[in-house]
């Protein structure tokens, strides 16, 4: 077999997201053949013994395998341990019985769709750059909206050094004092939409994930999970494969009509 690294095994096998395997890695809480290991260290699965805290670590059998959606509340962050005493999303899903990671992330003011797993292959997939997965965002904003700060947002624009690949943006309704955009993304730079928002000169009140590739949040309560079903999970490994490379680097085209607020009849009966 092909070597990988070290902290890739760990989210093969369910155990550590790859940012948590690095912690405990460099904390020399791993063994490699009865060695210390180091983070970035390349192992061959079929032949070395990886231990953490005197465990073996091995694959996870696909029938064990469990992906949920969780409706992520404000308040927590995406993390499976903080350094700083904040709640984690983890501690939502403490009733599943089996232990899953976050699967990339929403940031602590954000609320929304949220996936969790211990399936390595379904986090790689969705985690890697090169795999496009489009995320849908409803995203509130302070004030009006002007056409040219909607152009602004979908065309070609660069955030900390990088330039982000092109946004669909869409006005879902308007009224005073404040605007609803729906935003599809791509890509999930650290604190991406809040950036760009910024960057024009608008001030976000409320940021919600409500889809990520075919799966809807819908009407899940906030703070609930559910169980992803097989054919959900399978749906969107395909998806993820599929956009391998595809996403457009033109600007996409965005609606610039504002709904206008909707008449209210002020005068007494």
């Amino acid at each position: 077999m092909e070597k990988i690294r070290i902290q890739k095994y760990f989210t093969d096998c369910g155990v550590l997201s790859r940012r948590a395997a690095e912690a405990e890695i460099a904390a020399g809480r791993v063994q490699v053949n009865g060695t210390t290991a180091t983070v970035g260290q390349k192992i061959d699965p079929d032949i070395d013994v990886i231990t953490y805290l005197g465990k073996h670590v091995r694959p996870l059998p696909p029938a064990d395998h469990v992906t949920v959606m969780l409706h992520k509340p404000a308040g927590f962050v995406t993390t499976t341990a903080d350094e700083e005493g904040r709640p984690c999303v983890t501690a939502l899903v403490e009733d599943l019985g089996v232990r899953v990671y976050p699967v990339g992330r929403l940031d602590m003011f954000s609320t929304g769709l949220l996936l969790l797993t211990n399936d390595g292959e379904l986090a790689n997939l969705l985690t890697h750059p090169r795999h496009h997965l489009p995320k849908v965002y409803h995203v509130t904003v302070g004030g009006e909206i002007t056409e040219r700060q909607l152009k602004r947002l979908s065309s070609p624009m660069v955030i900390d050094d990088y330039r982000i690949r092109p946004v669909k943006v869409n006005v879902l309704r308007g009224w005073e004092h404040q605007t609803e955009l729906e935003m599809t993304l791509y890509e999930g730079r650290n604190r991406q939409i809040r950036k760009m928002c910024d960057t024009v000169g608008l001030r976000v009140l409320s940021l919600k994930r409500v889809a990520m590739g075919p799966l809807v949040l819908g009407h899940l309560p906030e703070g609930k999970y559910r169980k992803l079903a097989p054919t959900e999970v399978e749906a969107l490994k395909n998806l993820a494969l599929r956009q391998k490379g595809t996403a457009s680097e033109a600007p996409a085209r965005v609606k610039i009509r504002i709904p206008k607020p909707p008449r209210t009849n002020d005068k007494e009966d």
